[in-house]
């Protein structure tokens, strides 16, 4: 399997513009520019877009290992904090919280630990992956 997405970049970095467009189309000629990525602009940025991507991955490889423990999540939800300094990631902050009939927090963590380490995007980036994991109940 292989994916794409294109950016298109005009004028300097910080008062160019560019836009981002993706295989899928879900993003498509979305805007990005200095603002956007180091002040407060309308429009995206790539530390956004690889908060999204790490919280996505994380979440479906989660999903994953619960149903192969012999659980079925009522509800995942993961919000990922990017942390950009001085031109370089310097972490990944994964926040689940997670419903799970019938799991034991034992293997829920057991579980969030192995997504931690082993969705493609915490493989791909080379940083500091922290995670907070609540197990709510009904």
């Amino acid at each position: 399997m292989k994916r794409n997405a294109t950016a298109v970049w005009h004028g300097t970095g910080k008062d160019g513009k560019g836009v981002i467009s993706t295989q899928s189309e879900v993003l498509k000629e979305t805007a990005y520019s200095y603002k956007t990525r180091f002040e407060e602009g309308t429009g995206t940025n790539p530390e956004e877009l690889v908060a999204a991507a790490h919280a996505g991955c994380f979440t479906m490889k989660l999903a994953f290992n619960i149903d192969s423990a012999g659980y079925e999540a009522d509800r995942l939800e993961t919000t990922c904090t990017i942390e950009l300094k001085e031109g370089s990631i310097t972490n990944s902050y994964l926040k689940i919280i997670a419903k799970i009939p019938g799991i034991h927090k034992t293997k829920f963590d057991e579980l969030v630990t192995d997504a931690e380490k082993n969705c493609p995007i915490s493989k791909l980036l080379n940083t500091a992956i922290s995670v907070d994991a609540q197990l709510v109940e009904d």
